[in-house]
């Protein structure tokens, strides 16, 4: 089997089998990913030329491994973090906690109060609840304030959990200008995976009427933040970063200069950085239709395949396709992954299974549920 066209070149099948081969050699175990912290460095490239002007901030969560966070550091990327245990990794790398954005719209007050010892000064808001909370740790914090906007399109809408309504937002936006704290700046999601270039330009355009407003309020702003969202290719279409930073580009248009603007990407950066190796454990036949266990499961490493999240399934052989179900080791019957998943029908016991653009939320949602190991990250080395 052959892999499908990429939006960015990916390491070759070959080259991640030839790696495989040597791994099991040498005592290595499967599941595991194999990283090219190489791609992750043309994928940094990439989004700064067609996003010039926009500050891009690695959200943490899509891989937390220190050696894609020592890397991205060495590249000038800054940090967008969710927890306190995330700022304290990163601030083990060296990173200053000035420049990271504690982006998460609800947080416990004493990671309020951590991260302000820590010297990290901007932190999102969503709701005044959370506005009155910060204000009582520190009125220097500087605040950014989630507003609600359109997911159509997205593979995984993010509205409901978080984001103001324009209405709570102009509430908001006077509460803050009424009793003087710093409410700095807007941000919003236009949803994981988002496959509507729309999204990014209505985003802006409700962003740059409520940016008027804090001026209107007395606030000074300073802070556009785009989120996240930037898309990998997997087995839909979705569209080229450059064709999302021309949309962006333009929306951004007449801007007034004193406004920053940032992103948050994390899958976009490391998501096809890696694939992951995976061996079959067992095969069954039931009620006349095949079954495909795996080494890794949803619970393990695959967990986004709880929401439908599709991958493709490689491997090295090449007979008549057959609509298998696919699952992985636990014992829990959630744990499927795919269902009619095309695979050569003469795969057995032992055969080696690679998914490609794997490199994010993989590791970073796996748990040792049932017993099951954890997939090792290796890195390519040459």
């Amino acid at each position: 089997m052959t892999p499908n066209h990429y939006e960015f070149p990916p390491l070759s099948l070959a080259t991640v089998q030839a790696h495989a081969a040597h791994h099991l050699r040498t005592g290595g175990a499967t599941p595991y990913l194999l990283c090219d912290l190489n791609i992750v460095t043309s994928k940094v490239d990439r989004l700064r030329a067609a996003l010039p002007g926009v500050t891009p901030y690695y959200a943490m969560k899509a891989n937390p491994d220190p050696r894609i966070l020592a890397h991205l550091h060495t590249l000038g990327v800054p940090f967008e973090v969710a927890s306190v245990y995330e700022l304290e990794t990163l601030l083990s790398l060296g990173v200053d906690a000035s420049s990271i954005i504690f982006s998460n719209p609800v947080k416990p007050r004493e990671a309020v109060e951590a991260a302000y010892k820590y010297s990290v000064t901007t932190m999102v808001v969503d709701h005044l609840d959370e506005v009155q909370k910060i204000a009582s740790v520190s009125r220097e914090i500087q605040l950014c304030l989630r507003l609600e906007t359109s997911n159509t399109g997205s593979d995984w809408p993010l509205t409901g959990k978080f984001g103001a309504s324009t209405s709570e937002a102009l509430a908001i936006i006077d509460y803050c200008g009424k009793h003087g704290l710093p409410l700095m700046g807007l941000t919003f999601h236009v949803g994981s995976q988002c496959r509507n270039l729309d999204n990014w330009h209505t985003g802006i355009s409700g962003a740059r009427l409520l940016l008027s407003h804090m001026e209107t309020a007395g606030l000074t702003p300073t802070l556009l933040n785009l989120g996240g969202g930037f898309p990998v290719q997997h087995t839909r279409p979705m569209p080229s970063i450059e064709a999302i930073g021309a949309t962006i580009t333009d929306a951004l248009t007449g801007l007034p200069e004193t406004v920053s603007v940032m992103a948050e990407p994390g899958r976009y950066l490391v998501g096809d950085s890696a694939w992951m190796v995976t061996r079959v454990v067992g095969t069954a036949t039931r009620k006349g239709h095949r079954w495909l266990y795996l080494d890794v499961g949803a619970f393990t490493g695959l967990g986004e395949t709880l929401e439908q999240f599709d991958y493709e399934l490689l491997c090295d052989r090449d007979g008549p396709l057959v609509a298998m179900t696919v699952a992985g080791p636990t014992c829990d019957t959630a744990d499927l992954l795919f269902h009619d998943k095309l695979l050569p029908g003469d795969l057995q016991e032992g055969d080696l299974i690679y998914l490609p653009n794997a490199g994010a939320y993989t590791t970073a949602y796996a748990s040792t549920f049932n017993g099951f190991p954890l997939p090792e990250m290796v890195l390519k080395t040459c």
